[in-house]
């Protein structure tokens, strides 16, 4: 089963200076509870491919198909739902809402699903519990360290149970050891909730964590996905 899958896409930018090719003929798939990282030099397409992926950016051509829906050939409207409520999204700047409190940038995406406050609250506490911030709830980003604000940028991703996790360069700006354990945690949750995920990183420690990975180079798939994980029972 995949839960996304990408055919030959192709996202071309127009400017004075002429076409700029940030994405090409890039197809892939990811499986639920697989981890795919993208990885490659600055500049090589990776927050563009991201973009396309999630539904922030339309391809020039090719298709994104997210379980049986066409993202690229979706209304506006229809992408905004599918974004809502089917993916979850990790920041490299962490992108929590600073006046919030971690549980209540946590709950943003359920009250924008109108969950009910009963249920909203047990998620939230969920999600919390499981990057490990329980007893930070009530805290806001300033009083929280780089990986805290991290931790709760992936609660919020997760608390609406999406079907898919993207994660743009997510350990980017921390220093070794909490990146590690952002990594971990990242690793775990997605293979403990049967999670598709495409993370993009310059980390070679992630690279080696993932289940499959793709290589660009100049918008361009330069090595073929390769096993990351020895398959079971070898």
């Amino acid at each position: 089963m995949t839960t996304l899958r990408a055919d030959s896409l192709t996202r071309v930018f127009s400017g004075r200076a002429g076409d700029v090719r940030a994405v090409e003929d890039v197809s892939l798939e990811v499986a639920p509870g697989e981890l795919l990282v993208v990885t490659g030099p600055s500049g090589a397409g990776k927050t563009t491919l991201l973009n396309l992926l999630g539904g922030l950016d339309r391809p020039t051509s090719g298709r994104i198909v997210l379980g049986d829906d066409e993202l690229s050939a979706l209304s506006e409207d229809d992408l905004a739902t599918v974004r809502r409520d089917r993916l979850g999204i990790v920041f490299q700047s962490f992108g929590l809402i600073p006046v919030l409190s971690a549980t209540e940038n946590v709950e943003v995406p359920l009250r924008l699903q109108r969950v009910a406050p009963a249920e909203r609250d047990a998620r939230v506490a969920e999600a919390l519990a499981s990057v490990g911030l329980e007893g930070h709830a009530e805290q806001r980003p300033y009083e929280l360290s780089g990986g805290q604000q991290q931790r709760v940028g992936i609660a919020r991703a997760l608390v609406a149970r999406p079907s898919l996790l993207l994660a743009d360069e997510p350990t980017g700006q921390l220093d070794s050891g909490t990146a590690a354990t952002v990594m971990d945690l990242i690793v775990d949750l997605v293979h403990a909730h049967g999670v598709a995920a495409v993370v993009t990183t310059h980390d070679p420690a992630f690279v080696g964590r993932a289940d499959r990975v793709l290589h660009l180079h100049d918008g361009r798939v330069v090595e073929p996905e390769l096993s990351a994980r020895a398959p079971t029972g070898t």
